[in-house]
């Protein structure tokens, strides 16, 4: 196995008995990350990145397939997984009757770390953190983004060689967020940790190294951010209609048009040629009393992307029956 990869999985299957069958949670996944770098796992609800969080984790038994994290299989090393490998669960449980200080000193214990180890590692930690000046407070009267700095200092105090968090802003306030992802991008540079990030925020995967687009329990792109962006063909104009729902009735039917999407009042266009095509939307929907605001390029984003992606896999699937 490469040295380099530190957490593979191949055609991982997870399967949960229903009461009338089986239903298929991943469905063949097969992944690898590198030492190092942001591996982000992005998807909307219930697509099964948690699932596969805790199968690599080996908090779930897996159906089929393999995954390993550091060369450990997930089935048989779980307690080696563990002793280099730091957790922050969707709903990481914080005793909120104990102080900042406290919580870190009782996950210190828990993962075995000396009396020593911990003078040394908690002042540095919680000063990474931004939490020096919060020792005392307890933990239910932290704010939403500090109690996931929180999170993130107890998940880091026994020095892991990987972290891996699920959704750890999900519910937090955009500053907040952008604060919390600037921390990982500085635990990635000065330690060369290697971070696994599951998340259903499509900007946030503008931040890692790596992107996996998963839906309905599959991965359905695999490479850099920019790489997944141009995957989809054509460029992107934006406008504003003034009568939304004849323009979007009429726009996919134009020459040149490849795809069109919706962002709240406005309409994303992918055309072979931005220009050309922009001038003749503009015609044919004035020739219905439609006008466009703001016509322009865009650079297209991952949510564009993962769009136009899941559309041609639910048009394959769709195909193949």
């Amino acid at each position: 196995m490469d040295e380099q990869v530190v957490i593979s999985t191949q055609n991982l299957v997870k399967q949960f008995q229903v009461k009338d069958g089986a239903v298929t949670a991943i469905d063949g996944v097969t992944l690898q990350v590198r030492r190092g770098e942001t591996y982000g796992l992005i998807g909307p609800d219930g697509a099964g990145k948690t699932t596969t969080t805790r199968v690599i984790l080996g908090l779930l038994t897996r159906t089929s397939g393999q995954s390993s994290i550091l060369g450990h299989d997930s089935m048989r090393d779980t307690y080696r997984i563990r002793e280099r490998v730091g957790y922050i669960a969707q709903q990481f449980a914080l005793p909120g009757d104990l102080t900042v200080m406290e919580n870190v000193r009782f996950f210190a214990r828990v993962q075995g770390v000396s009396s020593a180890e911990q003078r040394r590692r908690i002042p540095d930690l919680l000063e990474f953190a931004g939490l020096s000046g919060f020792t005392d407070r307890l933990a239910s009267r932290l704010s939403g983004g500090m109690k996931k700095k929180l999170a993130l200092a107890c998940s880091l105090v026994h020095e892991p060689q990987v972290v891996l968090l699920d959704e750890p802003t999900l519910g937090v306030d955009p500053v907040s967020r952008r604060e919390f992802w600037n921390l990982l991008g500085d635990l990635r540079r000065e330690r060369g940790t290697t971070i696994f990030v599951c998340t259903p925020y499509m900007d946030e995967a503008e931040r890692c190294n790596w992107v996996g687009l998963m839906y309905e329990g599959r991965l359905i792109a695999h490479d850099s951010p920019g790489k997944i962006k141009q995957m989809v063909p054509g460029r992107l104009l934006e406008f504003k209609p003034s009568d939304f729902v004849p323009a979007w009735r009429l726009v996919p039917d134009l020459p040149g048009v490849l795809e069109v999407q919706t962002y709240g009042a406005m309409l994303h266009i992918f055309v072979d040629d931005p220009d050309r095509r922009g001038r003749e939307i503009e015609a044919a929907l004035a020739a219905q009393g439609i006008t466009c605001e703001g016509m322009r390029e865009i650079e297209t984003r991952m949510e564009e992307a993962f769009i136009s992606l899941i559309r041609k896999q639910s048009a394959g699937a769709s195909d193949a029956a």
